[in-house]
């Protein structure tokens, strides 16, 4: 698969993909992520898309964007310019075809260490948050704009009007796939930032849900990863407030991540009691593989955040042991079943939020 830029701003007699727009495509980072800077540079919008992997290729033209539109912050005389905007899927979860050397969220990891208050990462859980997500990116300015989401069919959890108004605020909680609280706080909060994360994060909160109503389980769902940071660290940082409103102050949070998972711990230092912060994510692990085996593999699925939530709760309802012991044995069953049938459990990969929970 080549990579792609999307350009527009074309000159009357160009050849048109669209009313707009055209396609360019060669398989090299270097001259893709070329076109983009000089388009966005000469005022004309556009999208470098990759694969997640790849994308480390011309990361450091990358760093050294974010580096100048930095230093052009604080040169009054110099104009905005359209945003850098690049598109990672084929990701580090995604390992049905592409051989493990194909994978990596690295990307990530290098745009959070600038410390940049003009890079900007966004992770959204389905297609309309995308749609939300690229509307911002599109009509910014003088960003590096960082979108990681897969190609592959995904569920879709929010409406339009849902999307639009959880990807304003860049974090926010999901009601709907926790347990209702009523009063006082949760027991465990399970956050997530990525759409396969999100997914496994959702259907852990299903398992909590029905098999131990009497737990206490909040989902939280970040799209902007920049949130998490502190006010004073990044524009994007949210307040004390509402970082309490979101994950409580005391209570341990099983956070499920699309990239490394020490990048979230480097997030919230200087979060209230942030070694709190249980991070799930992705540790190098896989090969050519199913994709739920992928989380398995890197011990990010939805059974081992049912575990976590349980040795976190700091309560044990009744029931909680056999929870436990039907993760272990759903994660036994699971590796038995990949390697005689080369495929991921019937109740994996047809899971839908809401559907027949199987029995204990």
């Amino acid at each position: 698969m080549s990579d792609r830029a999307w350009m527009e701003g074309l000159e009357p007699g160009d050849v048109k993909l669209s009313q707009s727009g055209r396609v360019m495509e060669v398989l090299s980072e270097h001259n893709c992520h070329g076109w983009l800077e000089a388009y966005t540079l000469t005022g004309r919008h556009g999208l470098f898309a990759t694969y997640e992997a790849f994308s480390m290729v011309s990361a450091s033209q990358t760093v050294q964007h974010a580096k100048w539109l930095q230093e052009a912050t604080v040169l009054p005389w110099r104009a905005k310019v359209p945003s850098l905007n690049i598109l990672l899927s084929s990701t580090a979860w995604r390992n049905d075809h592409n051989g493990f050397s194909h994978q990596g969220p690295g990307l990530i990891q290098v745009v959070l260490n600038q410390r940049s208050d003009v890079v900007r990462i966004y992770l959204p859980p389905d297609a309309n948050c995308l749609l939300s997500v690229a509307d911002h990116c599109f009509t910014s300015k003088s960003y590096v704009n960082l979108i990681v989401i897969d190609k592959q069919p995904q569920p879709q959890w929010l409406s339009i009007d849902e999307a639009i108004e959880h990807c304003t605020r860049g974090a926010s909680i999901w009601e709907w796939a926790g347990t209702p609280e009523g009063p006082g706080e949760p027991d465990i909060v399970l956050a997530c930032a990525g759409d396969v994360m999100t997914m496994e994060t959702v259907a852990a909160a299903e398992l909590l849900r029905t098999r131990l109503p009497a737990l206490r389980v909040r989902v939280v769902n970040v799209v902007d990863l920049m949130t998490l940071r502190r006010p004073k660290d990044h524009p994007h940082g949210m307040t004390e407030t509402y970082f309490r409103e979101l994950f409580t102050d005391t209570k341990d949070v099983v956070f499920a991540f699309h990239g490394y998972p020490g990048a979230i711990h480097q997030l919230v230092h200087g979060r209230p009691d942030a070694d709190r912060f249980r991070v799930r994510g992705f540790i190098e692990e896989g090969t050519t593989t199913t994709p739920f085996d992928m989380v398995v593999r890197n011990k990010a699925s939805r059974y081992h955040l049912v575990l976590d939530a349980l040795n976190n709760a700091h309560v044990a309802p009744a029931g909680a042991e056999d929870l436990r012991q039907y993760c272990l044995s759903q994660l036994a069953r699971h590796e038995e079943y990949i390697v005689e049938h080369l495929e991921d459990l019937p109740e994996i990969r047809d899971w839908q939020l809401g559907g027949e929970v199987p029995a204990l």
